[in-house]
């Protein structure tokens, strides 16, 4: 099977890193030196310095999460800090507070919670 390219099909797949599929569950802290694809569930905490990480329409996260660029497409529940640029897509619900340079929300994103610019 070949790797979705953006643009085709639901969700835009980071084109090298690590995935956690819809059907993975983890608690506790994820950290990583990698880009970072999840569609599963995550309670706890995420932190990728330095790399990008993407909720997939299928993620459910209840954590605090903190990357370089962030893209939601799921839902996420904590805190959010993107040190470059956090990209709310249409099908993101986001209920906590955000810390980043730039942020981007497309219509028909749910924002709940307090925006800090940096």
């Amino acid at each position: 099977m070949d790797p979705l390219k953006p643009g085709e099909g639901q969700r835009e797949a980071p084109l090298t890193g690590a995935h956690i599929g819809k059907s993975v569950i983890i608690k506790g802290e994820v950290s990583g030196s990698e880009n970072l694809y999840v569609d599963g569930e995550v309670e706890g905490s995420i932190q990728l310095d330095g790399h990008s990480l993407t909720i997939g329409q299928n993620g459910r996260v209840r954590a605090s999460l903190k990357a370089k660029d962030i893209v939601v497409q799921g839902r996420v529940d904590g805190s959010v800090t993107a040190g470059d640029r956090l990209d709310l897509r249409k099908t993101a619900v986001l209920v906590g507070d955000i810390q980043a340079q730039r942020l981007a929300v497309e219509d028909g994103a749910f924002l709940k919670g307090k925006i800090e610019t940096t």
